[in-house]
């Protein structure tokens, strides 16, 4: 965190902006506190597929389905919580999302069939949602000149989660044999998150509102259809279909395919999030260095890792590395720089509805991600999958790269030429 708050330019924003206190920081690490729950939440129901997929009998790609399928929630949720944003105030938008997603956490772990198990998972995409939304809007209007590198502290954020959700589900599920401990276990952290935000986060803190009309912001479009947000938006698209076939369906890959076991799965996918840490440093890359340099490379280490995952190396060593690489990488670098290029691609004004759309075109393709790999795979083999919803996916998005026109994106002059 402290890499991204010793950034706050202090030259022209200054007459604008009160300084940010040691109280608004600290309220910040709690916000930042409840998306590692988030993330945690997230990570669970892949570690736990293999298990469900057995006790009821569901197919692969019906079980990659129930592993992503939450964010078509996020889908749905993200633009209408952009309009939301500018009705009700972060605070409330916030709680709701956090109600949302620990209600329907709690409630698959009653699931009695495939129909109401995916209904309860898409109601936890839409909470996330309202809670990803809100944050990434909070550490926008903090770190107007930084917006990617704040958006790097929230990602990392959810490294910790990362981390600690697979390894604590596995130990629950190894210590009781009961794939719906976790379940419970984080849906009810998720009410004791509402009850810390409401007691020590203040409205004055979340509903703050960055400057508009700096220099840098009136490069921004002023309207949301342009074409860098539209070129933004297919990114978002191949990036939600890679990052969710990874999240979604490599440990039912490492469970089956590689005969792990769920603790060991569950070690390995840790690791990932520890790949994850590099979100600050991945948005502070975002701010410093042409865009296209930073998404191209970014993709191209998308595709090699994807093919390298389900065609590579089988020891779990080799795939630990693997994965702390797709966490740096994939995670770290491409995700955090295409939701701020999203939020940079307009003006400040718009940083609620521009938060929407990469919200909803990411989560919404991510959707889908693990039912169209677990399909391949059951097809044609993993190998064959990684490499059609990977890695040819991630040359095209290097391809949308360069066609971006970033002499009319909120860029510090050093990025923009």
């Amino acid at each position: 965190m402290h890499s991204s708050t010793s950034a706050i330019p202090s030259v022209g924003d200054a007459r604008r902006e009160a300084p940010i206190t040691a109280l608004e920081i600290g309220m910040f690490l709690v916000l930042l506190a409840s998306y590692a729950l988030n993330a945690m939440d997230r990570q669970i129901f892949p570690l736990i597929a293999a298990d469900v997929r057995r006790e009821f009998g569901f197919g692969l790609a019906d079980t990659g389905l129930l592993s992503t399928i939450f964010t078509l929630g996020m889908a749905v949720a993200g633009v209408p919580t952009g309009y939301l944003l500018a009705r009700l105030s972060r605070k409330t938008v916030l709680q709701i999302g956090i109600a949302i997603f620990s209600a329907g956490t709690l409630l698959t772990a009653y699931s009695h069939g495939f129909a109401d198990m995916i209904l309860y998972r898409a109601a936890t995409g839409i909470g996330e949602a309202m809670q990803l939304t809100v944050v990434i809007a909070i550490a926008a209007s903090y770190f107007a000149r930084y917006r990617a590198t704040a958006v790097g502290a929230i990602n990392f954020s959810f490294g910790i989660g990362a981390i600690v959700g697979p390894l604590l589900g596995g130990h629950l599920i190894g210590a009781e044999r009961d794939w719906r401990l976790p379940l419970l276990a984080f849906g009810l952290a998720g009410f004791g998150a509402m009850a810390l935000i409401a007691l020590v986060v203040s409205r004055r803190m979340t509903e703050k509102v960055a400057a508009a009309g700096t220099r840098i912001d009136e490069r921004g479009a002023t309207r949301m259809w342009n074409r860098n947000t539209v070129l933004l938006t297919g990114m978002s698209v191949i990036g939600g279909l890679c990052i969710y076939g990874y999240l979604g369906m490599y440990p039912t890959f490492l469970r089956e395919h590689l005969h792990y076991t769920p603790a060991d799965t569950g070690r390995v996918m840790s690791i990932f999030g520890f790949g994850v840490f590099a979100s600050i440093f991945g948005g502070w890359l975002g701010d410093r260095f042409h865009p296209k340099l930073v998404l191209s490379l970014s993709f191209l280490g998308t595709g090699l890792l994807g093919f390298l995952m389900f065609s590579g190396p089988t020891g779990i060593g080799v795939q630990s590395v693997l994965s702390f690489a797709w966490g740096f990488v994939v995670s770290g670098v491409l995700y955090v720089n295409l939701a701020g290029y999203h939020i940079k691609a307009v003006r400040a004004a718009l940083t609620n509805r521009a938060t929407g759309v990469f919200v909803t075109t990411l989560y919404g393709a991510g959707a889908f991600a693990g039912f169209i790999i677990g399909g391949i795979a059951a097809r044609f083999g993993w190998s064959v999958a990684g490499i059609v919803q990977i890695t040819l996916l991630a040359g095209v998005g290097i391809v949308l790269t360069l066609l971006l026109r970033t002499d009319r994106m909120a860029l510090p002059a050093r990025s923009a030429s």
